[in-house]
């Protein structure tokens, strides 16, 4: 049996599936996003607000947020993996995409929960 030692314990199967969920989250969360703008007659700061107060809308913000950052480090992964190869500098370039992801899911977060 051979072991792919560049893997870190990940498959292709694992791969298409996150990818494939974490779209269907980030469509669900469009559709709702355009439905609030198709439904809502004139879009104001206390309207907005009203909506992004509602704990479903939260939660669904959250969930699409961590879709777009699980959808953005495995294309960045299969992006760098086939284009940069030499080893240190894909593992730097990695490292860099991944601390900003966190960055974003910390301010995202924040912003969401508004601690």
């Amino acid at each position: 049996m051979v072991n792919v030692v560049t893997s870190a314990g990940r498959n292709g199967v694992h791969d298409f599936i996150l990818l494939r969920a974490s779209a269907i989250i980030l469509v669900l969360y469009t559709l709702l996003l355009a439905g609030f703008f198709i439904v809502t007659p004139s879009v104001t700061y206390d309207v907005w607000q009203g909506f992004f107060a509602c704990m479903s809308v939260k939660v669904a913000t959250v969930m699409a947020l961590l879709a777009l950052l699980v959808h953005a480090k495995i294309g960045v992964w299969q992006v760098l993996s086939d284009y940069v190869k030499p080893a240190f500098l894909r593992g730097a370039l990695q490292f860099i995409f991944s601390v900003t992801l966190l960055a974003y899911l910390m301010f995202g977060s924040l912003t969401v929960w508004g601690v």
